[in-house]
């Protein structure tokens, strides 16, 4: 079964990056893929990839991020103006960040506007 889990940018926002790390990494250690409101910031994604490096091992193979936000497309003036303005109000919490294991996720597809998740088929042990 994959199991999706929703972090509203609430529960990250003013977290010190450690906290953050740890929560991303006990999620995605249980085979959950974490749909998160907001993204990251390049800093903060970079030392998710070295912390997600340093536990590699047998067991956790590490992790697949992506993240989708709206892209300035200023067809006018107007449009322009609205998105500026709201890339100032919103920073970061602009977006949607997914996070899921390695071991899960097979590719991740983005454009604009959507992100197509394949995930990889888990092979069961049958006995005999």
């Amino acid at each position: 079964m994959l199991t999706l889990q929703f972090i509203p940018y609430s529960d990250i926002e003013g977290v010190p990056l450690e906290q953050k790390i740890k929560k991303i990494l006990g999620i995605v250690k249980e085979d959950k893929i974490i749909v998160m409101e907001g993204r990251l910031k390049k800093s903060e994604e970079t030392e998710l990839i070295k912390a997600t490096m340093e536990r590699i091992d047998n067991n956790f193979k590490g992790i697949e991020v992506s993240v989708i936000y709206p892209e300035n497309r200023g067809d006018n003036l107007g449009r322009t103006l609205k998105n500026s303005l709201i890339g100032v109000l919103l920073g970061e919490r602009q977006g949607l960040t997914v996070i899921g294991p390695a071991t899960l996720i097979k590719e991740i597809k983005k454009d604009p506007d959507k992100i197509q998740l394949f995930a990889k088929e888990k092979k069961s042990k049958r006995k005999r």
